[in-house]
C-alpha cells in the first residue's frame, strides 16, 4: 500500500461519515440468540434479555465482595458484548418508597404545569407525556427522607458501581405516558446519541468507543406495566454495532428495529438498565387506564469532568469586545477565533437547568460556545454580553419546593 492510500485509509478509520455502517453486518450482529449458560447468575433470560431476581442480588452485596463482584463482573459483560439489557426483577422488596416518591412526582407535575415548567422530551412530541427534569433533587428537596429510603437500594448502587465504579453521579428525570401516548423514535442516549450526524461525525472513532462508557441508563417502574401500557422497546446486542450513533436514524435501521424489537413487561418495583448505545425507545401506550410512570435514571461517570473550576461567563465577557474587534479588522482568521472560543467558552450545552434552558428545536440547548458563535457572525455588540450571563444563570439549578 503506497503512503497517499495508507494516509486514505488512515482518515478513514479515525473520521466516520454520516453514511458509516454497513446494514448488513448491523443484521449479522443483531440477529442472535441469548445462552443462558453464559449468565449463569440471572434468574431466567426472556426474548433475550437477562433478568435477575432482585432478592438474589441483595445477598449476593450481603455475601460479601467477592459474590458482590462476581455478580458485577456479569452484568459488565452483558453491557459490554451481550444484549446490552438487564433487568431487576423486584429492584425494590419494599415499593412503599415508591408509592410515597410517586405522589411526590404526581404534585410536582401538577405545581410544574401551573407554572408553566417542565414537559417535553428528547424524542417525543411535546405534549405527549409528562416529564419532570431533574428530578433527582426535586425529590431530594421535596422529602429528603422518602428520597433516602428510595435511594437506598443496594440493587440499584450496584448495577452503576458495576458499570461506572465508585463516584458515580446519579441524575434523574420522571418520564409520564398517558394513555394514547405514542412510542418514541428508536435511538441511542447520551452523549453522542443527544447530537445530529453531522455533530457526530466530527468526534474522531475512538470517542465512539468512548461514549457508552461514560453514562448507564436505568428506568424504575412505578405502576405494574404491562406491554400495552409501552414499557420500553431494546434491540439486544445494537450497542455492539460500532458505527449505530450515525446509523440509527437512517431509515432500513430505524424499520429494522420497528420489526424486531424486544419487549418486556414489568411490575411496579422492578428496574431495568442498559448500554446508553443500545437502539430502544419508549413503546406507545395502548392502554385507556394506566398512566405509565418511570423514574428515569442517568448515571455518570466521576471521569467526564475537568480537574479544575473555570469561570467560562467571565472569560468570554472579557473576551468578546476583543474578538468582535479582531473579527472586524480581519487580524485573526475564523479558525483562529473558533480556536479561542474552544479555549475558553463552554462548548457543550450539558449539565444545565433543562426547565430553564430547554432543547427548543433539537435535543440540547444552544452552548455558550455556540452563542458566541453566532453573535460573532451577526456582527452584535457588547451587549451580548449581558445575554451570556442571563443564560448561564439559566444553566444553573433553581429547585423550588
Amino acid at each position: 500500500m503506497d503512503a497517499v492510500a495508507k494516509q486514505a485509509e488512515r482518515t478513514r478509520r479515525v473520521w466516520l461519515s454520516p453514511d458509516s455502517g454497513d446494514f448488513d453486518t448491523f443484521k449479522a450482529i443483531v440477529e442472535r440468540t441469548t445462552d443462558p449458560a453464559e449468565y449463569p447468575l440471572a434468574a431466567t433470560v426472556s426474548r433475550n434479555v437477562p433478568i435477575y431476581d432482585g432478592s438474589t442480588v441483595r445477598n449476593a452485596a450481603e455475601e460479601g465482595a467477592d459474590a458482590a463482584r462476581g455478580l458485577m463482573a456479569e452484568w459488565v459483560e452483558v453491557f459490554a458484548n451481550g444484549p446490552g439489557v438487564v433487568v431487576i426483577s423486584g429492584a425494590f422488596a419494599d415499593t412503599g418508597p415508591i408509592d410515597r416518591a410517586t405522589a411526590i412526582f404526581e404534585t410536582i407535575i401538577a405545581q410544574e404545569k401551573a407554572r408553566h415548567l417542565g414537559g417535553g422530551d428528547h424524542f417525543a412530541k411535546p405534549g405527549a407525556n409528562a416529564r419532570i427534569w431533574n428530578a433527582l433533587e426535586k425529590h431530594c428537596l421535596a422529602d429528603p427522607q422518602n428520597f433516602a429510603a428510595y435511594y437506598g437500594n443496594v440493587p440499584l448502587g450496584l448495577v452503576c458501581e458495576a458499570w461506572l465504579g465508585p463516584a458515580y453521579q446519579m441524575t434523574a428525570q420522571v418520564n409520564v405516558v398517558y394513555p394514547g401516548g405514542e412510542a418514541q423514535k428508536a435511538h441511542r442516549d447520551y452523549h453522542l446519541g443527544f447530537m445530529t450526524p453531522e455533530q457526530i461525525a466530527r468526534y474522531p472513532a475512538h470517542v465512539h468507543t468512548v461514549s457508552p462508557v461514560l453514562t448507564l441508563q436505568g428506568a424504575v417502574a412505578h405502576a405494574d406495566m404491562p406491554v400495552e401500557s409501552g414499557p420500553t422497546l431494546f434491540l439486544p446486542y445494537s450497542q455492539t454495532f460500532f458505527e449505530g450513533y450515525l446509523a440509527f436514524g437512517r431509515d432500513e435501521f430505524q424499520r429494522y428495529f420497528e420489526e424486531n424489537y424486544v419487549q418486556l413487561p414489568l411490575k411496579k418495583g422492578d428496574a431495568v438498565f442498559f448500554n446508553p448505545a443500545l437502539m430502544h425507545g419508549a413503546g406507545a401506550n395502548f392502554t385507556k387506564d394506566i398512566s405509565r410512570m418511570a423514574n428515569l435514571l442517568q448515571i455518570s461517570s466521576a471521569f467526564g469532568r475537568a480537574m479544575e473550576t473555570v469561570d467560562r461567563t467571565e472569560m468570554v465577557a472579557r473576551l468578546y469586545p476583543v474578538l468582535s474587534a479582531q473579527r472586524a479588522s480581519g487580524k485573526m482568521a475564523s479558525r483562529e477565533i473558533d480556536c479561542v472560543i474552544a479555549a475558553s467558552a463552554e462548548g457543550y450545552p450539558f449539565p444545565t437547568n433543562l426547565d430553564l434552558d430547554p432543547p427548543v428545536g433539537g435535543l440540547a440547548p444552544l452552548s455558550q460556545a455556540e452563542r458566541v458563535r453566532r453573535a460573532l457572525a451577526d456582527g452584535r455588540g457588547d451587549d451580548v454580553i449581558a445575554e451570556l450571563r442571563v443564560c448561564e444563570k439559566k444553566r444553573r439549578s433553581a429547585v423550588i419546593c
